[in-house]
């Protein structure tokens, strides 16, 4: 108590425990005894109870065993025959037990047994539905038997086994309508083109209100926005068994596989592999052939591969349920559509024949009715082909050109004689003439035109047929093919036939007569553009009244090449002229004049009589130019003659002779060699050359010095520079004509006097030249 509150070291603390402890075992030690003596006497009486008992036991004992002795004799048997019916009960209890397991085990050995069979007939869903009804049904109820646990073991690896046939199976479908895309593309480009063909003529006769389409592959029908009546479309079927896809291959792989991955639950698997192959196999088929353009074979069989392919995807689209969406095809489509665009754009350009570019025109159209039918979006091939047909007019020009050149190299360039009415009906039949004077005429008479009119006028109505051919079946209004060939022909008569026409002006060989008749030639088929006009609107229906339409330039075509053959004929007049002058050969120091005009000159006086006779059949205004350019060339051509530099000297005799050489140049050109010219208008493109002459010839130089600049001078088209030039030739001429000219006075007072005369002359030149 007085360390209470403090701790206490365990050694001591064990000590006090074990004092205490011992204290209350004595406690509890003297409780016991107090009570064994309590109890002491009960106990002793209980023993002696219990000796006296032991006797009666004793025999009791020896009763029980003879008892048990005895019972244990009787019941020996009945137990020898109880233990053999426990015996027998418990193997009929077995045998019920192995029974009823047997019942359990049978049905599954049994489907097990079907499971194989079904391997080997390569019934595969089949077998997977067997592997299912097992894994659920059977073999839980058996489960705890060794075999069973081998056989669901074994199922899985048989499964994996279907899934790689199965692959297998489906690999081999997808090689195998690779094969057959080109024959099944074949079929439905045919039974298209058929429809078509068909659908035709059957509404030049009647007009459809029910439509039934004629093909269809899938045993789909594709949709056409032209029908057939039911019973036309069986006629066609009757004449032609209709193929379907099933036909050419058989989709049972893919059906299978797809059902085979379904049950497995990895159908996704299965969808994205088949799409990933389907894609790679369509890069494969938007692949050309580099030389595809070289025939339309080419083209054909590029196009029956992807309409193969895409029929085939539009029948998985239809028969299965969601291995391909209608998003899946659409985007194949695109990627395809995008693919066959810039391949046709490329190829085409390399085509160089219109025919082919026809034909592959038609293989497009067939192509996009074929894939529009099954749904699928075409309108920007027709919008490709609208870029076609941009090269097909190309390639026509091109053909066209060559036509037009071979035309003007075969042509004479003179008027097509008619010997009869017969000949006269066939080329107005070719060609639109009508000349009431020339009907009038008794054959044999001449036409105006040559023989290239009719034949070019025919070859422009050829291309507009040919462009024609372009535009069917592109279904277009009847106002945009009227556009089209309009604007087609304008090409041919703008570019082409313009372009032929002024290389043919251009060429050496042809000469003045050829020009004009080039000239009368483009007039008639200026004239003829208006029925060329009427040609398309016959063709197309389309009024030329309606708002819009196109006209056609020809008017302008023929117009410039009628300006550019006018304008070489004035060339070539000239040259030729030139070539008359350089035939000039005259002797410029001779005393006197020969009497007469040069040889040279009257040649070339006669070759424009001849010359202009010929431009009668020329419009009026292009003969008087013609005319009045000649005579101004040689007028020009004379003066420089005179005026040129290399000539030091020139005698009063040349002059003279020069100027008979005028004289007859005056003369032609007063006789109206071409008609149309009012007064002496002719005669004033030598006017210079004459006011020049008749100053030196009549030496009168005072009159020319005393009215020089007078409106009213007799001398007004002589230049004081050109009176210059030639007098100071004739001065040196004077100086040297004769060494003793000196001292002769008539010749000393001319020599002062042309001295006199240049000096004033030159005061003018000097003073031009200053005001100027």
């Amino acid at each position: 108590d007085s360390c209470a509150g403090q701790p206490l070291h365990p050694l001591i603390y064990g000590c006090w425990f074990m004092e205490k402890l011992d204290a209350r075992i004595r406690n509890h030690d003297r409780e016991i005894e107090k009570m064994c003596n309590f109890h002491h006497q009960g106990f002793v009486d209980a023993i002696t109870e219990l000796l006296k008992v032991r006797a009666d036991a004793e025999k009791l004992m020896g009763q029980v065993s003879d008892t048990n002795r005895r019972l244990q004799d009787a019941g020996r048997e009945v137990t020898a025959q109880t233990e053999e019916v426990i015996r027998c009960r418990i193997q009929q209890r077995n045998m019920a037990t192995t029974v009823e397991k047997l019942q359990l085990c049978i049905p599954v050995l049994e489907m097990y047994s079907k499971l194989k069979e079904q391997l080997e007939s390569k019934r595969y869903y089949s077998a997977l539905k067997t592997m299912e009804q097992l894994e659920n049904i059977y073999i839980p109820r058996v489960s705890q038997y060794r075999f069973c646990q081998i056989m669901a073991e074994t199922l899985p690896k048989l499964r994996e086994e279907i899934k790689e046939i199965s692959m297998s199976d489906l690999k081999d479908f997808l090689e195998s309508i690779r094969k057959h895309s080109d024959k099944i593309g074949e079929t439905a480009m045919r039974q298209a083109q058929q429809h078509r063909t068909f659908n035709s003529e059957v509404q030049k006769q009647v007009t459809l209100s029910c439509a039934k389409p004629l093909y269809g592959l899938n045993g789909r029908t594709p949709l056409h926005h032209n029908g057939l009546s039911t019973e036309a479309a069986d006629e066609e079927e009757m004449d032609e068994e209709v193929l379907t896809a099933q036909d050419l291959v058989d989709f049972s792989p893919v059906y299978r596989c797809l059902h085979i991955y379904t049950v497995l639950g990895d159908r996704e698997t299965f969808e994205n592999y088949y799409r990933k192959q389907r894609k790679k196999q369509a890069r494969l088929v938007l692949q050309p052939q580099s030389n595809m353009h070289e025939t339309v074979e080419g083209y054909r069989k590029y196009f029956n591969q992807i309409v193969g392919f895409f029929v085939v995807e539009d029948h998985i689209l239809h028969a299965t349920q969601g291995l391909v969406t209608r998003a899946f095809t659409d985007e194949l489509w695109n990627m395809a559509l995008s693919k066959i665009i810039a391949v046709l754009r490329t190829h085409s350009s390399y085509c160089s024949d219109p025919d082919l570019v026809l034909e592959l025109k038609n293989l497009i159209v067939i192509f996009a009715d074929t894939l529009q039918g099954y749904g699928f979006p075409v309108n920007r091939l027709f919008d490709l082909l609208f870029e076609v047909r941009d090269q097909y007019n190309e390639t026509l020009l091109k053909k066209w050109a060559l036509v037009f050149r071979d035309i003007f190299e075969q042509d004479n360039y003179s008027p097509i004689p008619v010997e009869n009415e017969e000949e006269y009906k066939a080329v107005v039949s070719r060609f639109p003439f009508h000349d009431a004077e020339i009907e009038k005429q008794q054959f044999p008479k001449k036409l105006p035109m040559s023989q290239s009119v009719p034949q070019i006028y025919s070859q422009v109505k050829e291309f507009i047929y040919a462009s024609l051919k372009f535009s069917e079946s592109l279904h277009r209004s009847s106002t945009e093919i009227d556009d089209m060939l309009r604007k087609s022909t304008n090409l041919l008569l703008t570019r082409t036939l313009s372009s032929c026409l002024q290389n043919l002006i251009k060429k050496p060989h042809i000469g003045l007569t050829e020009l004009v008749q080039i000239i009368i030639n483009t007039t008639h088929l200026e004239y003829a553009c208006k029925y060329l006009e009427d040609f398309i609107t016959n063709i197309t229906n389309v009024s030329p009244e309606t708002v819009h339409t196109t006209r056609l330039y020809g008017l302008s075509t023929f117009k410039d090449a009628r300006h550019a053959a006018e304008g070489e004929i004035y060339t070539k007049l000239n040259q030729k002229i030139d070539e008359f002058i350089q035939l000039a050969d005259y002797e410029w120091g001779m005393a006197e004049s020969d009497g007469r005009a040069s040889g040279y000159l009257m040649d070339l006086i006669n070759f424009l009589r001849s010359t202009f006779q010929v431009f009668t059949h020329l419009p009026g205004k292009v003969a008087q130019t013609a005319c009045m350019s000649a005579c101004k060339h040689l007028a020009t051509s004379l003066m420089q003659m005179l005026l040129d530099t290399e000539l030091k000297q020139i005698s009063m005799g040349a002059i003279q002779q020069f100027n008979l050489d005028v004289i007859q140049c005056e003369l032609f050109a007063s006789s109206e060699p071409v008609p149309g010219f009012q007064g002496d208008t002719l005669q004033l493109a030598f006017i210079d050359l004459r006011q020049l002459l008749d100053l030196f010839m009549v030496w009168d130089w005072s009159t020319y010095l005393a009215d020089y600049g007078q409106p009213t001078s007799k001398y007004l088209r002589v230049n004081p520079s050109t009176a210059l030039a030639l007098l100071e030739k004739m001065k040196d001429t004077s100086k040297k004509n004769n060494i003793f000219s000196q001292f002769r006075k008539n010749d000393r007072d001319k020599q002062k006097l042309i001295e006199t005369v240049v000096k004033q002359l030159r005061s003018l030149v000097n003073g031009m030249s200053q005001h100027s």
